[in-house]
């Protein structure tokens, strides 16, 4: 397997197994656990290979998870105190958490220089050196393998739990009164996300575990309000991202890590402006379509106040309700043109007659 394949394997085994949880997170309104969590493993991972005498995988994944779990715990006990919310308490937690890390590295491991680059962006660019050696034989990068296994783990736990966690999620006093246990689903989303944490950054650093567990989920959220749909989506993000990421650091000889996050960013921004239902372009024609539509209710209504009337014939005429409604040029003729589109009025040179139709509308318009 070639560095570039395995680089690029292992970024959409991250993006893939990150997105699985990231739905759930934005959804309860918890998106900066993951952020605590990428965060607060180091006190685990010191204490690991402290008691490994040494950089060891399995004893500083075993204390990352360890870590991890004790966070999301503190958390928790910090927020059923109802003294500070759920934002506050991850405040607090994980700056203590970190802060305890980096005492425990300058107490136990003065002498280890500590790559902080590494740290934050993660070393996903020589995934293919770090190989996963059984006996005699090379299985191929370590990360992998483990990205692999996280995936699958994480698409179980989703499958096997999903209405449990829609459940939970969307009504937890409901699923507490079906006899479905909101606090231990809770727990094990949280471990899920801590383990797939620990093992996405010894891959790929603190960034773009981050990154890759809320902002795919973040984008999806706004192309859909199907939870399944949303899943698949943040999952396809995830993956084009990386993918989309990889090859512009290529082409820019620059950061891979920091290139996944930024098409990540990208996406994000393309689904904030042209997302149908949430996207900022069609909430703008929406709210335009709204404010002609409105216009041309007030036209009616002033048109069928002044019908049978002595000033009926100065009230109708288009120059004239410039300066009797105080509308700007485009306003007027945006609502004349939508009324005469819907069929509400008919215009004769520069006069503007009510229809039927739009008598109707008028009388509606009055009664609301």
């Amino acid at each position: 397997m070639s560095s570039a394949t395995a680089i690029l394997l292992t970024a959409v085994g991250v993006a893939s197994a990150c997105a699985l949880l990231g739905s759930f997170l934005i959804l309860r309104r918890m998106a900066m656990m993951s952020d605590a969590i990428s965060h607060a493993i180091l006190p685990g991972l010191v204490v690991g290979y402290f008691l490994a005498n040494g950089p060891n995988l399995l004893a500083g994944f075993l204390g990352a998870a360890a870590a991890a779990a004790l966070t999301v715990t503190l958390v928790e006990a910090l927020r059923r105190t109802r003294l500070v919310d759920g934002g506050a308490a991850i405040g607090i937690v994980f700056p203590a958490m970190f802060a305890l890390g980096t005492v425990a590295v300058t107490r136990f491991f003065a002498d280890v220089h500590l790559d902080t680059d590494a740290i934050l962006f993660g070393n996903i660019e020589f995934v293919n050196f770090d190989r996963l050696i059984v006996g005699d034989r090379d299985l191929g990068p370590r990360s992998l393998w483990v990205m692999g296994a996280l995936g699958v783990i994480n698409l179980g736990f989703v499958a096997i739990f999903y209405k449990e966690l829609k459940l939970t999620t969307f009504d937890p006093g409901l699923a507490a009164t079906l006899g479905f246990s909101p606090v231990l689903l809770h727990y094990a989303l949280m471990l899920v996300l801590s383990v797939t944490s620990v093992g996405a950054f010894t891959a790929v650093g603190a960034v773009l575990v981050i990154a890759l567990v809320i902002v795919p989920a973040a984008t999806a959220y706004l192309l859909t309000d199907r939870l399944a749909l949303m899943i698949g989506l943040s999952v396809a993000v995830g993956a084009v991202s990386a993918v989309a990421g990889y090859q512009a650091a290529v082409a820019l000889d620059a950061s891979i890590a920091g290139s996944i996050v930024s098409a990540t960013g990208v996406c994000f921004a393309l689904a904030l402006l042209l997302s149908p239902s949430h996207g900022l372009v069609a909430k703008a024609w929406r709210a335009g379509r709204n404010r002609t539509r409105f216009a041309a209710e007030m036209l009616l209504v002033h048109l069928v106040n002044h019908e049978g009337t002595a000033a009926y014939e100065t009230e109708r005429r288009v120059g004239h309700l410039r300066e009797e409604l105080r509308w700007t040029a485009a306003t007027t003729d945006g609502a004349v043109s939508a009324a005469t589109r819907r069929g509400w009025v008919v215009r004769a040179g520069d006069r503007l007659a009510l229809t039927e139709p739009g008598r109707h509308v008028a009388q509606e318009a009055l009664a609301r």
